[in-house]
């Protein structure tokens, strides 16, 4: 076995139906009183349920801030930070996806208040030290221990009416930074076993979703498997995948689960051929591979109905070129060489909605 360092990260997991109830003994346990809630834009039914349950414990709701959004704008993170400090709330506890989430970890690191994650999706971002935010059309990462939630609760109470097709894509953007993990340049024996657990979990559960959607289990399977696969990837650098992602999202606009569920098969098929041992591995854990991963995520792929196509997304055909030059123009570890000429013809195999093939190195 090669050596490794492996720096296991400071969490606290409340896992199980019902659990969320258990929110108002985490507020005391962090000697914290005045919790401002933190969500996306129509979903007060998530903050209204978290403000009874607190009442009945005694702890008055600071306020709510109902105005999260996707990527992380500077702009609302500033405006979240005024209305905290100004009805002097002395913590954040974020209820939704990957965007209020990460609302959640940029007003946390800014304040120092602690945060408590209530994910209602499968982003995993929850389970990472890392902060991804927008501005002026650009987005950057940062990874800091303190940017990671104090507390995590996963209540699949709360996923019971995530429509199937969010289901899908959020659980693909899951599995993508399991695979990425996978080969990274600090995989270990540790963060390779949770990472095939939580794509396994994923891979046989989402399909489950959509045949069933009431079916409290698989959605149970499903969070289980998102907690592992952000795990590994706060654990994980990143790779191909996850930069051609954030160029996408934060340059482009681009819906965040949706894009990483575009550019995971063409990422993979780019890798390929420099990583034959995780692939290996990876076709075990996707059901009706065949011994070939690529098989296995494009059978899962269609049994989700997912979409294929950037372009479907207001990507235009131009903003290839210049999605090409950002992704090349700082190098990253990566199994594979990053090739000007193949990383456009992968972004434009997205952007057109092809299909993911491994020949990426001739025409």
């Amino acid at each position: 076995m090669k050596e490794f360092e492996y720096n296991v990260l400071p969490s606290r997991v409340i896992f199980g139906s019902g659990s969320v109830k258990k929110l108002p003994d985490e507020i005391k346990r962090l000697n914290v009183s005045r919790p401002l809630l933190l969500s996306t834009p129509g979903k007060s039914n998530y903050t209204n349920q978290l403000s009874d349950i607190l009442q009945a414990a005694s702890i008055a709701v600071a306020g709510t801030f109902p105005h999260a959004k996707q990527h992380t704008p500077a702009s609302v993170t500033e405006e979240a930070t005024a209305v905290l400090n100004s009805i002097e709330a002395d913590c954040v506890v974020s209820i939704g996806g990957g965007s209020v989430v990460g609302l959640g970890k940029a007003v946390s690191i800014r304040t120092g208040v602690p945060h408590i994650s209530i994910p209602t999706t499968y982003s995993g971002s929850e389970m990472t030290p890392i902060l991804g935010e927008t501005q002026d059309g650009k987005k950057t990462t940062r990874s800091d221990p303190k940017i990671l939630p104090a507390v995590v609760i996963y209540d699949a109470d709360f996923t019971m009416t995530l429509p199937p097709a969010i289901c899908s894509t959020s659980g693909i953007n899951a599995i993508a930074h399991a695979v990425e993990a996978l080969y990274a340049k600090n995989a270990n024996p540790i963060t390779s076993m949770l990472a095939l657990e939580g794509i396994k979990a994923l891979a046989e559960s989402l399909p489950q979703i959509v045949l069933d959607p009431k079916s409290r289990s698989p959605r149970d399977q499903a969070l289980y498997g998102a907690w592992l696969c952000g795990t590994v990837l706060g654990s994980s650098s990143m790779g191909l995948h996850h930069k051609l992602c954030h160029v996408l999202g934060g340059s482009f606009s681009l819906p965040h689960a949706e894009t990483h569920t575009i550019v995971l098969p063409h990422a993979l098929s780019y890798n390929a051929p420099a990583i034959p041992e995780q692939m290996a591995k990876l076709a075990i854990v996707l059901p009706g591979s065949n011994g070939d991963a690529l098989t296995g995520l494009e059978l899962l792929l269609e049994k989700l109905q997912v979409p294929r196509a950037l372009k479907d997304f207001g990507m235009k055909e131009s903003d290839i070129d210049k999605a090409t030059e950002i992704a090349t123009g700082n190098q990253y570890p990566n199994p594979r060489e990053l090739e000007p000429e193949w990383i456009r013809e992968l972004i434009r195999r997205a952007w057109a909605g092809e299909a993911p093939k491994a020949n990426l190195c001739s025409k």
